[in-house]
């Protein structure tokens, strides 16, 4: 049956392009780009053009080839007419122009003129330092830092969890179960809300807390520096000093913040005679990192990297340091990619 006779059965004739208004127009290229499996973000619109949108196709049926042809060559010629196009609404040209100008001063520009969100709230937040999202987390109601949770992915949610205190940490979990029933309209609300109190914080210089830069820069310090530095901050401030011994991760610390299962994913990552090296010069205390790291491995591998490292005969300690941070900073980027989860710990 032709396009033409069953428009006739349900008595509605076809549309001529002419008697198309512009929004009908826009409803049909809309309608065949999806058709067509085009992804459209129509979310990004004001939410008055979308009910338009979708008001005007409830209420149309059918057009014809002809009047889809010239609607779509309308189309066309407008576009290809466009030279450039700008954004629109503030927002829309600070995206533009991010990275061009300093943070101050967008943040003056979004102060003076108010602060009006676009596009999807939660994208924005999904981009934005965990370091900001802790403290929704821990000043927030438990019903919204949940919904927050929810949102994130798994991995940094986890890890933003890892850091709360465990009461707290168990009543999100307990929370998130309850969040089935929240409606779209309330989870965009608090992805909004929480877009522009984030957005009102004022620019740190600093993309990392002090505990965390401190922690960054030891874990890359001979041992013997790290020690001393961190007898200087038991001096000075004991509660500082204990923070930044929780944000140090060491070849020390290998076995009670690595799984056993992710240590095959690290050791692809390091070079065998790096490995080799790290594991023959893991004496004393070290000992119980090695045995770790061997422990997770096949046994045919764990025999082989023994045989070698009983070849290599004693390793020199700088020589053993190095190849240890550079395990360690397998480990960090590994962590960082969000292929392997370092546990919390436990406190001493």
């Amino acid at each position: 049956m032709s396009t033409e006779m069953a428009m006739a059965d349900v008595g509605m004739p076809a549309l001529p392009a002419k008697q198309l208004t512009k929004r009908q127009k826009a409803a049909v290229i809309v309608r065949l780009l999806l058709a067509e499996g085009v992804p459209l973000k129509l979310a990004d619109l004001p939410e008055t053009l979308q009910t338009e949108l979708a008001h005007q196709m409830s209420t149309m049926r059918f057009i014809d080839r002809v009047t889809l042809k010239s609607v779509v060559d309308e189309f066309v010629e407008e576009i290809e007419s466009v030279g450039l196009s700008f954004p629109g609404g503030l927002e829309g040209a600070l995206t533009v122009l991010d990275g061009t100008i300093s943070a101050s001063t967008v943040a003056r520009i979004r102060k003076a003129k108010g602060f009006n969100f676009t596009g999807d709230p939660w994208e924005t937040i999904a981009g934005l330092d965990t370091s900001r999202l802790l403290s929704v987390l821990e000043e927030e109601s438990v019903e919204v830092a949940a919904v927050l949770l929810s949102k994130l992915k798994v991995s940094v949610a986890a890890d933003l969890l890892g850091k709360l205190p465990g009461p707290r940490a168990r009543k999100l979990a307990y929370a998130i179960s309850l969040t089935g029933s929240v409606e779209p309209a309330v989870v965009d609300r608090i992805g909004r809300a929480i877009a522009e109190q984030l957005d009102a914080q004022p620019a740190r210089a600093f993309a990392e807390a002090p505990v965390e830069r401190v922690g960054a820069i030891l874990n890359f310090s001979p041992a013997a520096t790290r020690d001393d530095v961190l007898e200087g901050l038991d001096e000075e401030d004991k509660a500082f000093a204990e923070e930044v011994r929780k944000a140090i991760f060491t070849f020390a610390n290998i076995p009670e913040r690595l799984d056993a299962r992710d240590v095959p994913k690290v050791t692809r990552d390091v070079d065998p005679a790096v490995l080799v090296t790290a594991l023959a010069g893991a004496t004393g205390p070290l000992e119980k990192t090695a045995e770790f790291i061997l422990g997770a491995m096949s046994k045919r591998m764990a025999d082989q990297l023994r045989e070698e490292m009983g070849n290599l005969g004693k390793v020199k300690p700088k020589d053993a340091e190095e190849a240890m941070s550079a395990i360690v900073s397998a480990i960090r980027e590994l962590e960082a990619a969000g292929e392997v989860l370092l546990l919390a710990g436990e406190d001493e």
